[in-house]
C-alpha cells in the first residue's frame, strides 16, 4: 500500500495546468531550436535511417507531406493545450506527434537522451482530467492521485536521465570505472573550443574533480526522489548548476531536462500566493485609506473648533 501511495501521491490539479502550458509551448520551442531537422528529413528521404522504436511501429518514411502536416498539427495542438482548453484531446494529439517528430529528427543516429522526461511527460499528462467544464485552472487546488502519478511518472523519467546516462558511462568503459579518472572533459574543450572551457585546460586536475562530481551525483540522483521541502529543492539546484557549467564550458545545454525539473517545484501554489499578496496589498491600501480619512475629520473637528473659540 505504501508503495501504491507513493507513485500516486495526492498532488493538485493546479500544478498539470502549470506543467500543460509551460510544456506545450516549450514543443513549440523545440521544434524551432533543437530538433529542427525534421522538416529537412523530409526532403531528403534516402538520408532516412529509423530509430529501433519507428521500426517496431512500422513508421512511413519521412517525405514533404507528412512531415509538412505533422508541423502544422503539432504546432496547432500545442497552442490549444497550452492554453488548458480540451487538454485531453490536444494532449493525445501532441504525445504521439510529437515523438515521431522527435523519432525523424534523431534517426540520424544521435539520440538524445536529455527528450526522455520531456517525451514521456507528454504522454502522461492527458491521462489526467481537467475540471468540470474541461477547462484547467491554475488555481485549482483539488488534490488527485490520477495528478500525482503523472508528475511522479515525470519525476522518475527526469532522475532516470541521469542515472541511466552514469550507467552508459559505466558501460562504455567495460563496466570499470574509469570516466571519472579520463580526459574526456579536455577532450570535449578540445573538440568545442570556448573561453571558460580553454581557460579551464590550465587547471586539468579541476577537470578531474567535475567529472567525479558529476558521475557520483548521477549515481546518486534517485535519492532526490525521497527527499522532500528543502532538500529536494537543493537536490534540483545541483542539476541545474550541473547543466549551468555545462553550458558555461562546452556551449551544451539541456533545456528539455531542465524544464521538467518543473514537476518537483509547488507550481500550485503560485496563484494562492499571488492572490494573498493582492489581498494584503488591498488591505494596506484600504488602512491607508481609513488612516487618510480619520485624519482629515480630525483635521475638520479641529478647524470648527477654532472657528468656535474666534467666535
Amino acid at each position: 500500500m505504501k508503495v501504491a501511495n507513493w507513485f500516486t501521491p495526492m498532488i493538485a490539479l493546479a500544478r498539470i495546468a502549470w506543467l500543460r502550458t509551460i510544456l506545450y509551448l516549450f514543443v513549440i520551442l523545440d521544434m524551432h531550436a533543437f530538433v529542427r531537422d525534421t522538416r529537412d528529413k523530409g526532403e531528403h528521404p534516402g538520408l532516412y535511417q529509423p530509430l529501433l522504436l519507428a521500426r517496431l511501429l512500422d513508421l512511413p518514411k519521412p517525405s514533404v507531406a507528412n512531415t509538412t502536416v505533422l508541423y502544422v498539427v503539432l504546432i496547432v495542438a500545442c497552442l490549444i493545450g497550452a492554453t488548458n482548453y480540451f487538454p485531453r484531446v490536444a494532449g493525445w494529439i501532441v504525445a504521439p506527434a510529437f515523438t515521431w517528430w522527435v523519432l525523424i529528427g534523431m534517426s540520424d543516429g544521435k539520440v538524445d537522451h536529455d527528450h526522455l522526461a520531456l517525451v514521456i511527460a507528454l504522454w502522461v499528462l492527458p491521462t489526467v482530467k481537467a475540471g468540470s467544464r474541461g477547462i484547467a485552472s491554475y488555481g485549482d487546488q483539488t488534490r488527485s492521485d490520477a495528478a500525482g502519478w503523472a508528475i511522479r511518472c515525470i519525476q522518475i523519467s527526469v532522475i532516470a536521465t541521469y542515472f541511466l546516462s552514469a550507467v552508459a558511462k559505466l558501460r562504455s568503459a567495460g563496466w570499470a570505472l574509469s570516466w571519472p579518472g579520463s580526459a574526456v572533459l579536455t577532450w570535449a574543450i578540445v573538440r568545442r573550443p570556448h573561453p571558460v572551457g580553454e581557460w579551464l585546460l590550465h587547471y586539468p586536475w579541476v577537470l578531474h574533480v567535475m567529472q567525479w562530481v558529476g558521475i557520483i551525483g548521477e549515481f546518486c540522483s534517485p535519492v532526490i526522489l525521497w527527499l522532500k521541502g528543502r532538500w529536494q529543492l537543493s537536490g534540483a539546484l545541483f542539476f541545474i548548476g550541473f547543466h549551468a557549467a555545462n553550458t558555461a564550458i562546452l556551449l551544451i545545454h539541456f533545456l528539455p531536462t531542465v524544464v521538467c525539473w518543473l514537476a518537483f517545484a509547488p507550481l500550485e501554489r503560485v496563484v494562492p500566493w499571488y492572490r494573498s499578496r493582492r489581498a494584503a496589498r488591498s488591505d494596506g491600501a484600504a488602512h491607508s485609506d481609513s488612516d487618510a480619512r480619520e485624519a482629515e475629520d480630525q483635521a475638520e473637528h479641529g478647524r470648527q473648533a477654532e472657528q468656535q473659540a474666534g467666535a
